[in-house]
């Protein structure tokens, strides 16, 4: 028994010192990842092979002697490959068509940012299997991040025995905790520092509670945050990186970029105006209910025939139609921005909607004044111009139409574009919004007074 604890004590040690060796190798390397690994607490737990919930990083102590005898350097890549996972927020997702397909796709995201660094403490032997899975998976997908990759695999489709054979070359950690349900670690043992004073105290959770591994609440935010952290330290002090952080750097962008939803944007446009209906925040129903008791059919108060309602009545809906802009993906905009319109009721019975199209010139300018025009404005438009960017025009155009009086109160102008165009010098009197489709996390700049909204295949 004495023997068998004395072993079990001498393979927890050795582990604990591969698992120290692995992260300072990754530090001295790759500085600007402190933070993240600083947020991890290793955990040993026996039977264990590696994984994350986001607070801990839980080893087996077994599975770390055994890669570390096979491989010197495999443990600090397995290492990085977890904290990558918790940068890229790659656990903490929503509902999934397919989990297994998800995590594949987040191992290979991983995996390509780890090998396009050039660490030689991470170049372990599968490093040369992988680069031709990745070099025929980026030949579909311009930006290999986990997103792109997955649904990448559901629209070409992939066999049961092809994703097996991927998940064995690029698999390194567990991740069977990700989709389950989270829950507060506060309510828990979870994550608490030992009070015995002993190295390798096991993670303590309920029988009947979730998985080990599953992420608590409010982690997400926490990465997101270490993420936009170790993003502004990539950028302004290591870019001694050059070239072999790009991959890093794109799929941090994808984590860190500022998201809007288009639908809460476009009630952002709303005017107060009235509607013909009864305004039941301002009319007393007890009055009213008591005179017709009191006096038969004759009320002592009437209700107000007209009501103040959010409706969206006036702004401008400008298109690119440079040669980048693709016509498909304009139509698909202008339906999107439609459906929502209907959807939640927006429309006065009349508006004041201006449609222009524009690549170095107008194209086309149309007003839309009820939702009948709008109909008939979707099903027959046709794509014009076609040539260099130029958002000047359209500015211009719109400050004349307000110094004619043709707005009475206009609360903004949404553009879609790609980006790639001469931008007004001067901020505009209405609120402006530069309107982009999945611009595969390039970034593009807008003017400060703008705003920026990137919209993904699947929103539109």
């Amino acid at each position: 028994m004495t023997n068998g604890t004395e072993n079990n004590n001498l393979i927890n040690k050795a582990a604990k010192d591969v698992m120290v060796l692995a992260r300072s190798m990754l530090i001295v390397r790759f500085r600007f990842l402190d933070i993240a690994m600083s947020r991890l607490e290793p955990v040993p737990l026996d039977g264990a092979t590696l994984a994350t919930d986001g607070v801990r990083l839980i080893y087996g102590p077994k599975h770390v002697l055994r890669s570390f005898r096979s491989d010197h350097e495999k443990p600090a890549r397995d290492y990085l490959h977890v904290i990558l996972h918790c940068i890229f927020s790659h656990m903490f997702t929503g509902a999934l068509t397919d989990p297994d397909l998800w995590d594949l796709a987040c191992d290979i995201a991983v995996e390509s940012t780890m090998n396009d660094l050039g660490l030689h403490a991470t170049d372990d032997q599968k490093k040369s299997a992988q680069r031709p899975e990745i070099e025929r998976i980026r030949s579909g997908v311009n930006m290999l991040t986990a997103e792109k990759i997955y649904h990448y695999f559901l629209e070409t489709g992939i066999t049961d025995e092809e994703a097996e054979r991927l998940g064995e070359m690029f698999r390194s950690d567990d991740h069977s905790g990700w989709h389950g349900p989270r829950y507060d670690r506060n309510d828990s043992d979870a994550g608490k520092d030992d009070q015995s004073g002993n190295d390798a105290a096991e993670p303590d959770m309920p029988d009947d509670g979730p998985s080990l591994l599953t992420p608590p609440l409010g982690i997400d935010e926490e990465w997101k945050d270490i993420a936009e952290k170790v993003q502004d330290a990539l950028e302004t002090i290591f870019k001694e990186q050059g070239d072999s952080a790009g991959s890093l750097m794109q799929s941090l962008n994808a984590v860190t970029r500022e998201r809007y939803d288009y639908t809460t944007f476009l009630k952002k446009f709303s005017v107060l105006g009235e509607t013909l209906g009864v305004n039941d925040e301002e009319f007393d129903y007890i009055f009213y209910t008591y005179g017709l008791s009191l006096y038969e059919n004759m009320p002592l108060v009437e209700p107000l025939e007209y009501k103040e309602s959010r409706r969206i009545r006036e702004f401008v809906v400008a298109i690119d139609t440079s040669a980048s802009t693709s016509g498909e993906l304009v139509q698909k905009f202008l339906q999107k921005t439609y459906n929502i319109l209907k959807s939640t009721e927006s429309f006065f019975s009349r508006v004041n909607i201006h449609i222009i199209q524009c690549d170095a010139d107008i194209q086309e300018h149309v007003k839309i004044s009820s939702e009948e025009e709008f109909d008939r404005y979707i099903d027959s438009m046709e794509i014009l111009g076609l040539g260099g960017t130029d958002f000047r025009p359209v500015f211009d155009l719109v400050d004349s139409l307000i110094e004619a009086g043709e707005f009475s109160d206009l609360r903004g102008l949404i553009y879609f574009t790609d980006g790639y165009g001469t931008f007004p010098a001067h901020k505009p009197g209405y609120q402006t919004a530069f309107v982009f489709l999945d611009d595969e996390y390039k970034d593009p700049e807008v003017p400060p007074w703008a705003i920026k909204l990137v919209l993904q295949d699947d929103e539109i």
